[in-house]
């Protein structure tokens, strides 16, 4: 009689609850990751934008008088360490100061014996002017419509016998740096009972108004540039690191082409120059391409992490693109001084606005980020050279250890063994011989020494007649 085996239910719900326990682990292992990019990400962005404040910011007070030196020292006084001021003798030096970006702002006091109202007016009226011939050089209109604006918000027209005081600022090197310049020396015309001028003498274009439009345009390229790393390094793992690394550098190309796109045609932040904006897009995607696919023969899977850490967490925020390093700790204002985002953001600047001034400079780090990238590309190709030969290595040791166990395991056939003992034997000369004699020998020892009762059992065992 036959039973039936009832299915072991139990057994199948405990292969379930490892299956599922296996597959959790993985998914906790696997969220390391994203909640290390929020952590880096918070710590890095608040870090840098939550507290801006100024460090040492450079303005300067316009007169050569000891008026000028005393206002000077009475800010510097005041400030406590936020603020340098010092003097300079003539508006027009405040302005070259200003278009080098060695000042962030320029107070000019009136001089004495100034006109009352009208000539107050008449001042106002010269600073359109002069934003309008500082707009015509870069942005036309928008440069007389800013003095306008800061002349109209300073507090109108001014007291009658009362000459009105003077800021120069430079909102293409940064519109955040130039509004707290505003609010520093804003109180001080108010104290002398006369409405603050506001002249822009480095306006940005129509289209950019805040000038930050060149910080977001590096946010793009730099997506597009570390993106594509997890694909090439991912997708393309198999391809010979040569191979990835041209697809590196074919890549950047492309990116820099979509970001002189965005910054031109598309949204009009840049109106000229082009070429050489390209130029630097390019430097800047090649650098972090390149590192990256170098780092992934290392990191594997944390290659994401480890260029967020490089190109978002610790490069948006040191870049200067929402608040330049003097408004920064001192952590993000020392990475500003060398880092690949500030390279890109302070060299599209210095060429769009500043007619170059500093721009070599700018281009050498981004050509260094690049040297750097062709140095992790060159590590990677030797430590996967490595370990190819390694493996080789393993693999052969892995074949011989299996023949030679298939050997111990698997019988040896017949015939081979007889073909074996024939080469033996041949080998031997006349090794046979010598050994049936030998056998016949310890025949004869063994009848010697067996006694007189063995002879006859040893006669008949002994060949021949009897």
């Amino acid at each position: 009689m036959s039973t039936v085996r009832r299915p072991d239910h139990r057994s199948e719900h405990r292969s379930a609850r490892g299956a599922h326990a296996a597959g959790l682990r993985h998914v906790l292992t696997q969220l390391i990751t994203p909640l290390l990019m929020c952590i880096g990400m918070g710590l890095a962005y608040l870090g840098a934008f939550a507290h801006p404040a100024p460090h040492h910011l450079p303005v300067a007070v316009v007169g050569s008088g000891r008026s000028a030196q005393l206002l000077a020292q009475s800010i510097n006084d005041k400030a406590g360490g936020d603020l340098q001021v010092r003097t300079v003798g003539d508006r027009s030096a405040a302005v070259d100061r200003l278009r080098h970006q060695d000042i962030f702002g320029a107070y000019v006091i009136p001089a004495p014996g100034a006109k009352g109202a009208k000539g107050a007016a008449g001042s106002a009226d010269a600073s359109v002017s002069t934003g309008a011939s500082s707009g015509a050089d870069g942005a036309g209109e928008a440069g007389a419509s800013r003095a306008a604006a800061g002349r109209s918000g300073a507090g109108g027209a001014a007291a009658p016998g009362k000459p009105a005081p003077e800021l120069l600022v430079a909102t293409a090197g940064s519109d955040t740096s130039a509004t707290v310049v505003q609010k520093v020396f804003t109180p001080i015309a108010a104290q002398q009972g006369a409405p603050l001028t506001v002249t822009d003498v480095a306006p940005t274009t129509e289209d950019d108004p805040t000038g930050q439009g060149i910080f977001f345009l590096l946010v793009a390229i730099s997506i597009g540039s570390y993106a594509s790393v997890a694909v090439i390094g991912g997708a393309g793992a198999a391809l010979p690191l040569r191979l990835r690394a041209a697809l590196a550098l074919g890549t950047s190309f492309v990116v820099g082409l979509i970001g002189t796109a965005f910054a031109g045609p598309v949204f009009h932040l840049v109106d000229h120059g082009l070429g050489g904006l390209w130029s630097m897009a390019w430097l800047y995607s090649a650098g972090v391409l390149l590192i990256g696919t170098g780092l992934h023969t290392f990191l594997k899977r944390w290659t994401t992490l480890g260029v967020m850490t490089l190109f978002v967490m610790l490069n948006f925020t040191s870049s200067g693109g929402i608040f330049r390093p003097e408004m920064q700790n001192g952590f993000f204002a020392a990475l500003h001084s060398f880092w690949n985002g500030a390279g890109f953001v302070e060299g599209t600047r210095s060429h769009v606005y500043f007619d170059g001034y500093g721009l070599s400079g700018h281009v050498w780090t981004l050509v260094w980020w690049l040297v750097a990238g062709l140095v992790t590309i060159g590590v990677a190709a030797l430590a996967e050279k490595r370990r190819r030969a390694a493996e080789a290595e393993a693999a052969a040791h892995a074949a011989a250890v299996a023949a030679a166990a298939v050997a111990a395991t698997v019988p040896e056939p017949a015939q081979e063994r007889g073909r074996r003992r024939m080469r033996t034997a041949g080998g031997a000369g006349h090794g046979a011989v010598d050994a049936a004699a030998a056998s016949e020998e310890e025949r004869e020892r063994r009848w010697a020494y067996s006694g007189p009762e063995s002879y006859p059992q040893a006669l008949r065992a002994a060949p021949g007649p009897r």
